[in-house]
């Protein structure tokens, strides 16, 4: 059966491999994209039932704006795949004076999701980007009190969001599922090649995982768990995300960021 499906950051890299992938199976696919023209030029190559969403994931506005749109056009989404992310950019500072990597890995998608959540099925499925790099998060840091290099921005708010994963799961037990997947280190992404100087390793590495964790049955029952496709498996994250009251913390901060921008 064909599946509604939103793919955050679907204009280059792993989110475009995996729409293609999906679309290619009957689904309809909504791409998310910043950029206007690329998003376009996805939508023509992909071709049949795709539909545009044009969103700054550093501007809570934007996002607000985008969910908004989506709503008025669906009344059911059945799958979510939070795969915009941002590791190296010149500018490390959001107009609201927060962390640019922290406000489009981790805040941005747990906003989006927010709001989608009331039209998603309970067998639905919300697949957020983890990575290998993870790092305790600085709560200060998260609320943009704190300033960060690159790698620590990245790999902190990597563990944030399959924070709010294991988090979501626990709030929401009857469904959607929530899973936070870490598709491949390395993989020959534009974040990559930008970041680490390298080509990187075959797209289709994290784009299959990607399909898996949004439609295979391996998936269906694990709410809350991390899947390392490094290691090809279910794994634990980084350890502190077994903390339960810092990660309720963490949770709790992000709400307060959100609700602070939208004040």
């Amino acid at each position: 059966m064909s599946k509604t499906i939103l793919i955050t950051g679907a204009t280059d890299g792993i989110g475009f491999e995996t729409a293609k992938m999906l679309a290619a199976e009957g689904n309809t696919i909504l791409l998310h994209g910043r950029n206007k023209d690329k998003l376009q030029s996805v939508a023509l190559q992909i071709g049949r039932d795709t539909q545009t969403y044009l969103a700054d994931m550093s501007s809570l506005d934007d996002v607000d704006q985008m969910a908004k749109a989506i709503l008025k056009k669906h009344d059911k989404i059945d799958i979510i795949i939070n795969n915009a992310g941002i590791f190296k950019t010149p500018v490390t500072t959001t107009k609201d004076g927060l962390d640019t990597r922290f406000m489009v890995n981790t805040i941005a998608p747990y906003a989006l999701t927010q709001q989608l959540l009331p039209i998603m099925p309970e067998d639905g499925r919300v697949i957020n980007l983890s990575s290998a790099a993870q790092a305790p998060v600085d709560i200060d840091a998260l609320k943009g009190g704190v300033q960060l290099d690159a790698m620590s921005a990245y790999a902190q708010s990597k563990l944030a969001i399959t924070i709010w994963t294991q988090e979501l799961a626990k709030e929401m037990p009857n469904g959607p599922v929530f899973v936070a997947v870490n598709p491949g280190s390395l993989l020959a992404s534009k974040m990559v090649k930008e970041g680490f100087g390298v080509e990187g390793h075959d797209l289709s590495i994290g784009a299959d995982i990607l399909r898996r964790a949004a439609l295979s049955d391996e998936f269906a029952y694990a709410s809350g768990k991390y899947f390392d496709n490094d290691a090809r498996r279910f794994a634990s994250p980084e350890r502190s995300a077994l903390n339960v009251a810092h990660s309720q913390a963490i949770v709790e901060a992000i709400k307060s960021i959100i609700a602070q921008l939208r004040s």
